[in-house]
């Protein structure tokens, strides 16, 4: 593990003025059908990076940082299924998830990809990067759902008793429909940022408009809380013998990885940091203050920048081509 190092401010486009949700559209992936938003490169010799959500995100998540990003990074960012635009499936377990997100890079053509995961979407990264080498170039890890013992150190911990409730999926769903988009969208904002104060107008608008389209969604709260049941089980196996520890394929990934906390994060406890940088061989670490659960839509530019410090960093030690990688 080493410190992260930061690319200089002019190594990252300025976020001047905010872009729109970027664009996507379906594909059938296997008997998935999956929503992928394309953000252009802005550059020539851009490579290919594939962005991963939250539980409960969408790519919608990822718009500042693959805008900022896109002088390097060729970039699409996926709707897990079920969440955003995306069809359910039948199983949301984080092998399962995992194996849509590695379907995808494969039947795109575009591997090895720059991974880049938040939250869920990083403990999928996880288990893709340590499974399926062959797809990743590098891995980027903001504030991954890696296992914690002590559930109480987040704010989701409230949550628990629901899971061990029959039905819970319509418990939440009415539970939501008291509430209005708006409010949701504030709920979430509290729990994910550490200044709530500082989203963008622009941002906390498509975020209402997002939600209201999701409450119209007929499995929206089921594969919320399918999801997070599968999480919490995963939480659990990681501290039993057995090779799906999320933990054991930490150390069992490869590729040139950056992890990034906000030291304000209320739903992963960033005492995990140095234990998660520990666990990858190759790791570098950025904790940044005044940051909370989503650093990627909090300080786009600073991640950005810890993003190509890492890519200026491989390349001025070795450069690598896709030959390299795959062989």
């Amino acid at each position: 593990m080493k410190r992260a190092n930061l690319a200089p401010e002019s190594a990252v486009r300025s976020l001047q003025r905010l872009a729109p949700p970027w664009p996507g559209r379906e594909h059938r992936v296997g008997q998935q059908r999956l929503f992928v938003r394309e953000t252009p490169a802005t550059s020539d010799d851009a490579e290919p990076a594939l962005y991963v959500h939250g539980l409960g995100g969408s790519s919608q998540n990822w718009t500042d940082l693959a805008d900022v990003l896109s002088d390097r990074f060729a970039g699409q960012a996926i709707d897990l299924p079920g969440f955003g635009h995306s069809e359910p499936t039948a199983r949301y377990t984080i092998p399962a998830l995992a194996q849509q997100v590695a379907a995808w890079i494969t039947q795109s053509g575009r591997g090895p990809v720059h991974l880049i995961g938040n939250s869920l979407g990083g403990a999928i990264s996880v288990y893709v990067a340590a499974t399926r080498p062959h797809l990743v170039r590098t891995l980027t890890l903001i504030s991954p759902a890696m296992p914690f013992a002590d559930v109480r150190r987040s704010t989701q911990s409230r949550l628990l008793p629901l899971l061990a409730l029959p039905r819970a999926d319509r418990i939440a769903a009415r539970a939501m429909a008291g509430l209005s988009p708006e409010k949701i969208v504030e709920q979430v904002v509290a729990n994910c940022w550490a200044e709530p104060d500082t989203v963008p107008p622009q941002r906390r608008v498509e975020a209402i408009a997002e939600v209201r389209r999701r409450l119209n969604v007929p499995w929206n709260t089921q594969v919320y809380v399918r999801t997070f049941r599968s999480l919490v089980g995963h939480f659990l196996q990681s501290y039993l013998p057995g090779s799906s520890s999320l933990w054991r394929l930490a150390t069992q990934v490869t590729a040139p990885t950056l992890v990034i906390w906000g030291k304000q994060d209320r739903l992963v406890d960033v005492r995990l940091a140095p234990q998660v940088a520990r666990a990858v061989t190759d790791s570098r670490l950025l904790i940044l203050d005044r940051v909370g659960h989503v650093a990627m839509m909090e300080r786009p530019e600073v991640t950005g920048r810890a993003v190509v410090g890492m890519l200026d960093e491989l390349e001025a030690a070795e450069p690598y081509t896709d030959a390299d990688v795959l062989g």
